[in-house]
């Protein structure tokens, strides 16, 4: 997508070093525009973990890309490399539990290179495999646009072509991908068509991805766009101000249950409740062909208490700021995510079309993982 009018991915190597790769160091948006060099699987492992890039496929990609840091950075002899690259996978896998794509990443850089003889070749496909992961993410995305675009015609069509208010919560947009993003992928692809569109931006307490994140890059797009607080919702919905709901996912069961950020879960209540179409767009690599339970095997991520109590932010002179809202020692609980049964989803969007969120529809268009 573009920054400043500039088309720019979320995670890409270093042009003048294949040593280092790239990312946007998303804590300092939408008030500054920061590169940062990973160059050690410490940093990283500090990136996912710190939140410096998060989404689900960012955080595959850019877990695929520290697996090649470590690659390039291991001994090279053989055994010494294969504790290298075994003590990398397991740093990385400790830093995010939620996100299926993580695991799915490091797996298949791990899978890719055992196939190579001589550390030599393993390096090689290590890159490459990495850099075939973050393009994969990219154009999943784009299909996924193309598979909602249709969905949001047809609201378009049945109302003569006035705005379609989509409503959606957190970012799934392009910078927690590669590109495109999941959930806003087909809004994209809307605004690009010509279908007026409006999306109502949750804000998203507590790391407020919705206000710093999609609202930056919804308006980098020019596409219109609201803020709102993330209890908004439901009021919007019951006064006819929704016609569709799109969020993302940071992991799906075969039988269609979604674990998606802290609040989704009362988004598609009230959805339900006023027989609103709530849609879940995700690239294949979400899935977690080995459960179907979600809310029972779902790992939730609980995170420092500290992301309630304080919030961060652009100071009247410019600055950046931590502020306590909270009072001093006061006790918080901060899960990072909620799960949402398949029984409350119209529909998944995925880069191989549209489906119900039941195991049987989602197994016909990926009949290999049946």
């Amino acid at each position: 997508m573009k920054v400043n009018g500039k088309p720019c991915r979320t995670i890409w190597p270093h042009p003048d070093d294949p040593r280092i790769v790239q990312i946007i160091d998303q804590r300092h948006l939408p008030h500054r525009y920061v590169i940062e060099d990973l160059a050690s699987v410490a940093d990283f492992a500090t990136a996912i973990r710190e939140m410096h890039v998060r989404g689900a496929g960012l955080i595959g990609a850019t877990a695929g890309f520290g697996i090649y840091c470590a690659a390039i950075t291991a001994p090279d002899d053989p055994a010494g490399f294969a504790d290298w690259i075994a003590e990398a996978a397991a740093r990385l896998l400790k830093t995010r539990p939620t996100a299926s794509n993580l695991a799915w990443a490091v797996s298949r850089l791990r899978s890719a290179m055992e196939k190579e003889e001589g550390v030599a070749a393993k390096r090689r496909r290590a890159f490459a495999e990495a850099q075939a992961i973050a393009d994969e993410d990219a154009d999943f995305c784009r299909r996924i646009g193309e598979h909602g675009l249709a969905v949001i015609r047809e609201i378009s069509r049945r109302k003569n072509g006035r705005p379609v208010n989509i409503l959606t919560h957190c970012n799934a947009g392009w910078l927690a991908f590669v590109d495109y993003g999941s959930a806003t992928a087909p809004i994209y692809a809307a605004h690009a068509d010509g279908i007026p569109v409006h999306v109502w931006v949750d804000e998203t307490r507590p790391w407020l991805q919705g206000a710093k994140l999609t609202a930056w890059e919804l308006g980098q797009e020019g596409v219109p766009h609201t803020l709102i607080a993330d209890n908004t919702g439901g009021h919007l919905m019951q006064h006819g101000m929704v016609d569709m709901v799109i969020v993302g996912t940071d992991r799906t069961t075969r039988c269609g249950d979604v674990a998606n950020k802290i609040g989704t879960y009362l988004k598609a209540l009230a959805a339900h409740d006023n027989q609103i179409p709530f849609y879940v767009a995700l690239p294949s690599s979400t899935f977690d062909w080995t459960i179907c339970d979600g809310i029972r095997d779902i790992p939730i991520e609980e995170r420092s208490g500290e992301e309630v109590c304080f919030i961060k932010g652009k100071t009247a002179g410019g600055g950046e700021a931590s502020i306590g809202i909270a009072p001093e020692g006061c006790r918080a609980a901060n899960y990072g995510f909620d799960v949402t049964p398949a029984r409350l989803i119209s529909g998944l969007i995925t880069e191989r079309g549209v489906m119900r969120a039941a195991e049987e529809d989602i197994l016909r268009l990926y009949p290999e993982r049946g």
